[in-house]
């Protein structure tokens, strides 16, 4: 029964993310080219100072991007810092310093890892006016970078790659704010709570009382999502019955999660001029997604050990409302991007189920990844595949017109790098140092062990790739996590950042290359092999070794 519901489940997704495939796909690649602007983007262009109409080089590009996520990063903190003098506080103190740090940097990395409990820690401006503004912006950024990548391989000896500013702007009214409106709408119909209503003291089954707030769920639930941001109204995340109250909701949300990262190759393929090169990445997404889902969701129904078998199964850290099924499909849809919601405990999955979210994420967040970063991770391995594919048969190798040289190979190969050494290095030094590994031993790990070392390496993991979600076994608000793993996400993010758009100038300062007889088809079953063989190979040659220590011990022990 359990597989006719995961069937079903699964059935339903497909069909209404292919009913919003084209006319999602095409709208957003009428977003980026369209010759006209909103009179609110006009207006923002002249309170900044910006020329709409002039297109910038990488380099001005990649100046943008940092120079408005560092103001994100600065005014974030600073709210969360003076929080006890702003409106709707709720009485809270102003976020210790290490925290703030470390939340400003995720949410602005779009990684929304909360190394504290939210409805204890941050009041209701904080949330509207720094947290939820930060899902927009963070969300828009990482489609324009994607964006502005596709541009390298459709122009022409162009020293430009569009204008971030505008990018940005559209991005955020013409993509996020309307669907988010539409979708907060439903989320309330189904019951998530939007309002200003303090803490409310309830009673609970054992004749105790709790004291629980209301606030502006809704209206941040539906943009977490959307945007592949992650973080929390409520500690309990997507779990609490004020953000998903039923099974439909749950629904609800797990499209939202994959809606746009999904939609985005049909942009590729419009903006390309070869619509057939997105199906291509859509297949791999596609295809990477359901092994990846099924797996879990058979690791996780098989329930092995005692306790399971006892119960029923591995309903442990599950809520009941959504069963198994709904779990394992929303851990795997937020992990296979970098939404990192949870509606479950990833921390009390059977050891080989835990390890999937785990890999999901070190594959790079491809299948289909975040908004934007999705694409243009999944372009990179596409680079790959194509240089791999001419080695064999000894071209020169090219991809949708454009050649694939030396300096191409090496953006493409430190973008690889960048994700795996945050990773490995940060696991390392967890356990290496003297002094940090007593308190990460003795303080952080609730579950000694190789569980222990599995929750470690899922933090880097998380926080290298913008995930946000947690094992929730470990405790990271130390000095020594809030520290590295906000390191970690900051360079996680627009370390590869960088190195897209350095790739996106040299590829539009070429000519495209004519297609001959020889040149490979990349739209075909072949490639499509080949590229999800390359990413599935590279993320094995890396991680597999720390894997055995970890996850893959537990569940053989």
């Amino acid at each position: 029964m359990a597989w006719v519901a995961f069937l079903a489940t699964v059935a339903t997704i497909v069909l209404v993310l292919a009913i919003t495939y084209r006319p999602l796909g095409d709208y957003m690649a009428w977003v980026y080219t369209s010759g006209k602007d909103w009179a609110v983007e006009r207006l923002l262009y002249r309170v900044i100072g910006v020329d709409p109409r002039s297109e910038q080089s990488w380099q001005a590009y990649l100046r943008a991007v940092l120079a408005f996520s560092l103001v994100g990063v600065l005014m974030l903190y600073l709210l969360q810092r003076t929080q006890q003098w702003l409106p709707y506080s709720l009485g809270l103190p102003p976020v210790p310093e290490g925290v703030a740090f470390n939340t400003a940097i995720s949410f602005v990395a779009n990684t929304n890892w909360q190394a504290y409990s939210p409805e204890l820690t941050v009041g209701y401006t904080v949330q509207l006016a720094g947290l939820a503004v930060q899902n927009f912006v963070s969300a828009a950024t990482g489609i324009a970078v994607a964006i502005a990548l596709v541009r390298g391989f459709a122009y022409r000896r162009s020293g430009t790659i569009g204008n971030f500013w505008v990018d940005l702007i559209r991005g955020s009214f013409r993509i996020l704010l309307p669907i988010s409106l539409l979708g907060a709408l439903v989320l309330i119909a189904g019951g998530v709570v939007q309002n200003f209503a303090g803490f409310t003291e309830l009673s609970t089954l054992s004749g105790g009382t709790q004291q629980v707030p209301g606030g502006p769920v809704a209206s941040q639930e539906v943009i977490k999502l959307l945007g592949t941001n992650g973080g929390g109204f409520f500690n309990a995340n997507s779990s609490h019955p004020f953000e998903n109250p039923t099974g439909w909701t749950n629904l609800v949300q797990v499209l939202l999660i994959l809606l746009i990262p999904f939609a985005l190759p049909r942009t590729l393929g419009t903006l390309v001029g070869d619509r057939r090169q997105g199906l291509a990445i859509l297949a791999v997404m596609a295809s990477l997604a359901l092994v990846s889902v099924t797996a879990l969701t058979a690791f996780e129904l098989a329930g092995a050990g005692t306790a399971p078998a006892l119960a029923g199964g591995a309903l442990e850290g599950k809520e009941l409302r959504f069963g198994i099924v709904g779990s394992t499909i929303f851990g795997s849809a937020s992990t296979l991007t970098s939404t990192g919601a949870v509606n479950a405990m990833h921390d009390s999955f059977t050891a080989l189920g835990g390890m999937m979210p785990m890999l999901n994420m070190m594959l790079g967040e491809i299948a289909p990844g975040g908004v934007g970063s999705g694409l243009y991770g999944m372009l990179i391995i596409a680079i790959i595949a194509v240089f791999i594919a001419g080695l064999l048969v000894g071209r020169t190798p090219e991809y949708l017109g454009k050649k694939i040289g030396p300096r191409e190979m090496k953006l493409a190969s430190l973008y690889i790098l960048v994700m795996p050494v945050l990773v490995l290095v940060g696991t390392a030094l967890s356990f290496t140092l003297p002094g940090v590994r007593d308190s990460v031993v003795n303080e952080s790990i609730w579950n000694p062990g190789v569980h222990g070392l599995s929750e470690v390496i899922y933090a880097f993991a998380s926080g290298a790739n913008n995930n946000g979600s947690a094992f929730a076994g470990l405790t990271a608000s130390t000095p020594w996590f809030t520290a590295t793993i906000g390191i970690a996400m900051l360079l996680g993010r627009f370390v590869p950042i960088a190195l897209v758009l350095a790739l996106a100038g040299s590829l539009a300062a070429q000519d495209t290359v004519p297609a001959t007889s020889g040149t490979l088809q990349t739209h075909r079953p072949l490639f499509v092999g080949l590229m999800a063989g390359t990413a599935v190979l590279v993320t094995a040659l890396v991680f597999f070794p720390i894997l055995t220590l970890g996850p893959l011990a537990e569940g053989l022990m």
